[in-house]
């Protein structure tokens, strides 16, 4: 059982409302009852890791999901708000603004 989880990864719970689009308008509001935004670090064992990237198709987007993609069900680890991806500029800025915070304070 322990080997079919495959691993695990760090993840918030949705809070936010989402919605499903076409064409820029809502068509409708997608439920968020257990919906999890992924976070990292994720952590897998390096063998079932590379395997699984290598068999990667386009549906993959994060390491889980190539996991996943293997019949795996990864480990859930609830994470934290402030362990956010750098990905877009605002991202850089948020980040900044949160150091110049701890740095404050020390």
């Amino acid at each position: 059982m322990c080997r079919r989880r495959g691993g695990g990864l760090l993840a918030l719970p949705v809070a936010d409302t989402l919605k499903d689009e076409q064409d820029g308008r809502v068509v409708a509001t997608v439920d968020r009852c257990g919906k999890w935004a992924a976070q990292t670090p994720q952590m897998f064992r390096w063998g079932l890791l590379a395997g699984a990237l290598a068999h990667a198709g386009d549906g993959v987007t994060d390491e889980a999901s190539a996991v996943e993609a293997l019949g795996h069900h990864p480990k859930l680890v609830r994470g934290d708000f402030e362990n956010f991806k750098l990905t877009w500029p605002g991202d850089f800025a948020l980040a900044q603004r949160l150091l110049s915070t701890l740095e404050a304070s020390a």
